[in-house]
């Protein structure tokens, strides 16, 4: 079963354990060794809370552009609360994305827990949307727990004991990205909702974006565009768990095109699965042997690495 060609994994198997969860980590494996991405079917998140979320979404970006720039947190690099319209680019591109965004950073602790410590606390926009806090909470937490089950999948596919990846993930800074695409009629020229790219974290999670335009770079040059229902959640692998597997699992470029109807808007929610900032990802030594033999990937940790691309698209 595939969606848009990409393949789709039934998260019943996971549960179900023996059998069906072997043949759900090796097509995680194998998706994420070749084009770099799948999908989760029966992912267990009621449309209905995706849809409370973008409804909330919709609200505050339809605020004027002086009260959304009160949830603006100066040095927080983008990484908490409300960055506007054409701050970030892609790594390799002058021209500023089409989209303003909103970050949400771990949920479920105090503002004085360590992960807050470099950008600071969750900002929420209580006074003027009052279910934005409560439903991206929620969706938060379904979508981290998800990413675990993801990851555990990775580690197994390698060989290595089932916590290798997620345990990199406990009391980090995942982020869920609310992103607004307004319609693009005065888009200046070359400019594009989202630039060719990669995702820096380990892996991503795609909530069903409002409209089309999500599109992978296949190995062949051609780009293929990815269609997803709120019925799927679609997964990519970013650059820190390609580094840390030394390229055996691939990061994907990719993109989101101009609509052919340019007084349309979209919005989108990511979940970007992040390490603590001190793992270090250094390539693994299993995954070497497997791919040459030899390190293809620096030695770092995911603070430097995350720091470093921050700069890279303009965010820090």
């Amino acid at each position: 079963m595939t969606v848009s060609s990409i393949p789709v994994v039934d998260v019943r198997d996971w549960h179900a354990g023996g059998d069906a969860r072997a043949r759900f980590t090796a097509t995680v494996g194998a998706a994420l060794a070749d084009t770099g991405f799948f999908a989760l079917a029966h992912h267990g998140i009621p449309e209905a809370l995706t849809r409370r979320a973008y409804e909330a979404a919709r609200a505050f970006f339809h605020l004027p552009a002086d009260v959304k720039a009160r949830y603006h947190r100066a040095g927080a690099r983008g990484q908490r609360g409300y960055t506007g319209f054409g701050t970030e680019h892609a790594r390799d591109s002058q021209a500023p994305d089409l989209k303003e965004f909103w970050q949400v950073g771990r949920t479920g602790v105090p503002d004085e827990h360590p992960v807050h410590r470099p950008f600071g606390p969750n900002l929420w926009p209580d006074e003027v949307v009052e279910d934005f806090r409560p439903a991206l909470s929620e969706l938060y937490q379904a979508l981290d727990a998800l990413g675990t089950i993801c990851l555990e999948a990775c580690a197994r596919h390698l060989g290595e004991p089932a916590g290798t990846f997620a345990d990199m993930t406990t009391d980090s800074d995942t982020i869920v990205r609310v992103i607004y695409y307004p319609p693009t009629v005065d888009a200046p020229p070359g400019a594009v909702r989202s630039a060719a790219h990669e995702d820096i974290n380990l892996i991503t999670l795609l909530s069903g974006a409002t409209a089309e335009g999500l599109e992978l770079l296949r190995r062949d040059g051609t780009w293929m565009p990815v269609h997803v229902s709120f019925d799927h959640i679609v997964v990519d692998s970013g650059d820190m768990l390609q580094n840390v597997t030394n390229g055996l699992f691939k990061s994907t470029t990719h993109r989101v095109v101009n609509p052919a109807d340019a007084s349309s808007e979209r919005f989108s929610m990511p979940c970007f699965i992040h390490p603590r900032r001190e793992v270090d990802l250094t390539p693994m030594a299993s995954a070497v042997a497997r791919t040459g033999g030899a390190p293809r990937f620096p030695s770092l940790t995911a603070g430097e690495y995350l720091d470093q691309r921050l700069r890279e698209i303009g965010l820090g």
